[in-house]
């Protein structure tokens, strides 16, 4: 029997997870290419910052280069989940690190584009918050076991990270009107789901015995 926790399968009450990639124990190697995937996403973080901030932060090939960046750090974040679903690739190491990983390229894309002037810094607060609310709340109730799968947070996400991308992007005129109107869906989801994920996780915590 296995629970999942941001995406990935992680063994509960004593039951390994057995996989095609799992140790003698039955737990998934810790190195793996799920892991791999988790970590590299690490790693494009500074690269991408690195692009983002280059020329001055306002070249169109330079920030074409960090959407790229960008793009193919959240393509290894959807990757990484799929591997370790389906593919017994779960460790709790990838449990933990996956959504740090997640967080640092949101937020220091979040924080760059704001530095630069291309996103108001509210947005970015709105965002950040959120997501460390979240956060702290579900390091809370993860001892009880309390873990609240959401498809509108889902969601949320996906449309962030279409949102962050547009702004990455060098737009103008209508395509950058448009990249706002995402924005804007992406701030209200933000809050929408913020406020389910709390509402929710209190009434599971007072249905859940201690």
């Amino acid at each position: 029997m296995g629970a999942l926790v941001n995406g990935y399968s992680v063994a509960v009450s004593g039951q390994p997870q057995m996989g095609p990639l799992t140790g003698p124990t039955g737990r998934a190697r810790i190195a793996n290419l799920a892991n791999t995937l988790t970590l590299l996403r690490l790693v494009l973080v500074p690269i991408f910052l690195l692009a983002l901030f280059a020329g001055g932060g306002h070249q169109v090939g330079f920030r074409i280069a960090a959407f790229l960046i960008f793009a193919v750090a959240c393509l290894t974040d959807r990757l990484d989940g799929l591997l370790a679903r389906n593919y017994g690739m779960a460790t709790e190491f990838g449990a933990f690190v996956d959504p740090i990983a997640d967080k640092m390229l949101v937020g220091s894309a979040l924080i760059g584009l704001s530095m630069l002037g291309d996103l108001p810094w509210w947005v970015t607060a709105v965002i950040l918050s959120r997501e460390l609310a979240v956060t702290l709340l579900r390091l809370i109730v993860i001892r009880r076991g309390v873990i609240p799968a959401s498809w509108g947070g889902k969601v949320k996400t996906v449309v962030q990270v279409v949102a962050i991308g547009l702004f990455i992007l060098p737009l103008s005129g209508p395509f950058r009107v448009a990249a706002a109107v995402v924005m804007g869906a992406a701030i209200v989801l933000t809050i929408v789901t913020g406020i389910d994920y709390v509402v929710s996780t209190v009434k599971e915590v007072r249905r859940t015995p201690r």
